[in-house]
């Protein structure tokens, strides 16, 4: 078998140069043994319940999905949709797609028909990828739509023969002689896809990325993070979203590293029991989550047992706050530090998959600082991250190789650099900074100014020392009818400090004072009631009605608004029975809060807490 490459990638040629085909040819030569692709499917996988594709195989799985694509009449440039879940036809299909220089375009699978009836027009695809019967009955009507020039629906599931082509047939297409001499011919400068932004304030809009942004962007994050070498990466945010295009796709083709699908979400602590990677990337609701179960855990067990757990969790956080000040820890506190995580800290971790993780990262939207905190008394440094689809993922980044800062999302990374407006704007440029947006005529309109500058729409500050700290979205600021501005994202992280609060949001805008939408945790709330001797049913809405949990909310918004300015304290608020979740549309596939449709939901609840 080949030795495993370095933690890094190493560009085939040149880095300017370099393309996506150009990279999987690399690692196919290279390494071809090592393994590129994992998954789970019932009646499939071996011993370990996993099916693999090694990258000499990726390559023979992409040759011919590329002679089947290409006898579809897919050609170079050409937009394909993509609308599965994370599963292997969807990951090879996209390589497959770049190989014959076309363009592939994944859809969220929680869009709207509106939505994929404006993502078809708008990139004028001939061909969709589709995953079964309910995507079928969304799809199939844009095949007579006048608007579209959709003709075709490959469909992954069985079922659907007869109407549209099984994805199987695909690869049973031969590939033509001297095939594999026509593909890999993109060039940097080729748009490598469209993606399109998740839709919180307005429609999709379609964002232009070519080869050279994403080896750029993948140049400039292995420049501040250190990786064992042939890293996992467990695959489970949308292939539609950017932050998992670059860790599940590029960056793995980049590092010649190992991708593990998760095709269901829910699933993907379960995945990380199994696979117990040694990287982790989760927006902030999923480590948010993730630290809500733990302490759910945490408070059924004895005092005596929570103590040994709180005192390691302390020296942690001690050793954390030394690295965090670019100080070398002292050996007494090393050495206490050293006992507490392989005593007590490391068998925490390994019960939930995350004793390996050496890079934990965040990005997609503020992150509560109580939640790094809790995850830093375990030993895990969140490195928080930002950036937008448009500057191709990541453009600041906390690394425990270049410095970090708990609550600021790091400094710029080297394909880009930042400044701030005199409203507070961030505004970007540099090499990742993307083409523009598509237009329905093929054309791509710039974003930028005639000095490059790209305007985030996001609102922050750069402190002396260079790091980014984050306020809100400029949108979604409110400004209250006495002419106050106020982050929605500060007030709302304050409230979630407690943890029976999972979700809230704070509404207001020209208004005299601020309320708030609130829900109980789901994890945390059945913990904390059992905790306290509450039999209730099994629902959220049982803990919502009882008396015990609705005094404990009560002292949760009283502490927030304690930490709070007068303008941020929230006066009323009305605690929910439901959570929100991507399914019923108040989340994005990315589980950012989409606000307007949470205050049109719930405007006749918002409106009340203003009567009286």
């Amino acid at each position: 078998m080949s030795s495993a490459p370095r933690t890094t990638g190493e560009p085939p040629g040149p880095p300017a140069e370099t393309t996506l085909p150009l990279l999987l040819e690399r690692n196919a030569r290279l390494y071809p043994e090592l393994p590129a692709l994992s998954w789970q499917q019932e009646q499939e996988g071996g011993p370990d319940g996993w099916t693999t594709l090694t990258w000499a195989e990726v390559r023979e799985h992409t040759t011919r999905l590329a002679a089947g694509y290409a006898a579809l009449g897919v050609g170079r440039g050409d937009h394909v949709l993509l609308m599965t879940a994370n599963r292997p036809e969807h990951w090879l299909s996209d390589l497959a797609l770049v190989r014959l220089g076309a363009v592939p375009v994944s859809v969220y699978g929680t869009s709207a028909r509106e939505q994929v009836t404006h993502i078809a027009r708008n990139c004028r695809a001939r061909v969709a990828v589709v995953e079964g019967a309910a995507q079928v009955e969304l799809w199939a009507p844009l095949l007579d739509d006048a608007g579209t020039p959709l003709e075709r629906l490959v469909v992954v599931e069985p079922g659907t023969e007869g109407v549209h082509l099984p994805y199987a047939a695909l690869r049973a297409e031969p590939v033509p002689e001297r095939f594999d001499k026509a593909l890999d011919a993109a060039r940097p400068e080729d748009p490598l896809t469209v993606v399109y932004t998740s839709g919180t304030t307005g429609e999709p809009k379609g964002v232009v990325l070519n080869h050279r942004h994403v080896l750029a962007d993948a140049l400039a994050l292995d420049a501040v993070v250190e990786l064992p070498p042939h890293v996992e990466h467990i695959c489970y945010l949308p292939f539609a979203h950017i932050a998992e295009r670059m860790l599940g796709l590029y960056l793995p083709c980049h590092r010649a590293s190992h991708v593990y699908l998760c095709a269901d979400p829910a699933k993907v602590a379960e995945t990380v029991r199994k696979v117990r990677p040694a990287q982790f990337f989760g927006v902030p609701r999923v480590w948010e989550k993730l630290a809500a179960a733990v302490r759910a855990v945490l408070s059924l067990l004895p005092p005596e047992q929570r103590t040994v757990i709180e005192d390691a969790a302390r020296v942690a956080r001690e050793h954390v706050g030394f690295r965090e000040r670019g100080e070398r820890p002292p050996a007494e506190l090393e050495e206490a530090y050293g006992r507490a995580r392989e005593d007590v800290l490391l068998p925490l971790l390994a019960a939930g998959g995350l004793e390996r993780v050496a890079w934990a990262a965040s990005a997609s939207a503020p992150m509560p600082l109580d939640v790094v905190r809790f995850w830093s008394g375990f030993g895990i440094v969140i490195m928080d991250a930002w950036g937008l689809t448009e500057t191709t993922g990541v453009a600041t980044t906390n690394s425990p190789r270049t410095g970090f800062r708990l609550g600021s999302v790091g400094r710029p990374v080297s394909s880009v650099e930042i400044r701030t407006a005199e409203d507070g704007e961030i505004e970007v440029r540099g090499t990742t900074v993307f083409s523009g947006y598509l237009r329905e005529d093929g054309s791509v309109q710039s974003a930028v100014d005639a000095e490059g500058w790209l305007r985030t729409g996001d609102i922050g500050r750069v402190d002396e020392d260079g790091y980014l700290w984050l306020t809100d979205r400029k949108k979604e600021m409110i400004v209250t009818s006495t002419g106050k501005n106020v982050s929605p994202a500060l007030v709302e992280n304050a409230l979630k400090e407690h943890p029976l609060i999972g979700q809230a949001l704070v509404h207001g805008d020209n208004r005299s004072y601020l309320v708030a939408l609130l829900v109980l945790d789901a994890e945390a709330a059945p913990a904390w009631a059992t905790a306290h001797g509450i039999e209730a049913g099994t629902g959220l809405a049982d803990l919502a009605a009882h008396p015990a949990v609705r005094a404990e909310v009560e002292r949760a918004v009283a502490a927030a608004n304690s930490r709070l300015n007068r303008t941020e304290q929230v006066k009323r608020y009305t605690l929910l029975a439901e959570e929100w979740g991507p399914a019923t549309g108040e989340l994005t596939p990315s589980l950012k809060m989409r606000r307007r449709v949470i205050r049109e939901k719930y405007g006749a609840a918002l409106d009340g807490l203003y009567e009286g």
